[in-house]
């Protein structure tokens, strides 16, 4: 089964971008802690690849769908994008306006399915905590949770599997401290990985078939 982890610096993770074989260069991120569990269970069922850039927004992953998914012709396509387009807008003017971010989204799912019609897409919401990136600007950072009803509105649409996690992270940032769990608000510690790749895992379960 042919896994890829498309999306921005949250999937990133410090991937080694050179290593672009199944199963290396995969990040210190959620997708080496849900890679590891998966390898754990079967060494050879699965070949996984990270293909997340930091800092891309929605946009970017559309310019780039074709050579970092399907060529690739993947099995399952999980998808985690949205706080850029906010975050960029915040400091630079250049962000992706929601209706816009909506579009791009649509046709991203649109395009890949007739493109891939036997292919599996997850989609994750994206998420935010308050850290050092995000307090300043708190309340422009609330328009993430706008952002990601847009991306549950979509997964139902498409009738996809929707990781959510806003929710998760606050309740675990209630318990821990945020800074445990995102170093900057944004960017996800060890424990945050794990966090997020436990809650993917539980999606991916029901179509790993």
């Amino acid at each position: 089964m042919k896994i890829v982890f498309f999306g921005d610096s949250i999937t990133d993770a410090g991937r080694n971008r050179e290593q672009v074989d199944a199963n290396s260069g995969l990040g210190n991120g959620y997708v080496f802690c849900a890679s590891a569990a998966l390898l754990n269970k079967d060494l050879e069922k699965y070949e996984i690849y990270n293909r997340g850039i930091g800092g891309n927004r929605v946009v970017d992953l559309y310019s780039r769908i074709k050579c970092d998914c399907w060529n690739l012709e993947p099995d399952v396509i999980n998808i985690l994008v949205g706080v850029n387009d906010v975050w960029h807008e915040i400091r630079r003017s250049n962000g992706v306006e929601i209706n816009r971010f909506e579009n791009i989204y649509r046709t991203i799912l649109a395009e890949t399915i007739e493109r891939l019609p036997n292919v599996k897409i997850i989609i994750c919401e994206p998420f935010f905590l308050k850290g050092t990136a995000t307090e300043e600007q708190y309340e422009k950072f609330l328009a993430v949770k706008e952002y990601a009803k847009v991306v549950k509105k979509l997964a139902e649409e498409f009738s996809l599997p929707f990781v959510s996690l806003q929710k998760v992270y606050d309740e675990a940032g209630d318990k821990y401290g945020n800074d445990k769990l995102l170093r900057d608000g944004v960017h996800p510690t060890t424990e945050g990985a794990v966090i997020l790749a436990n809650e993917w895992l539980k999606a991916f379960e029901a179509i790993d078939k």
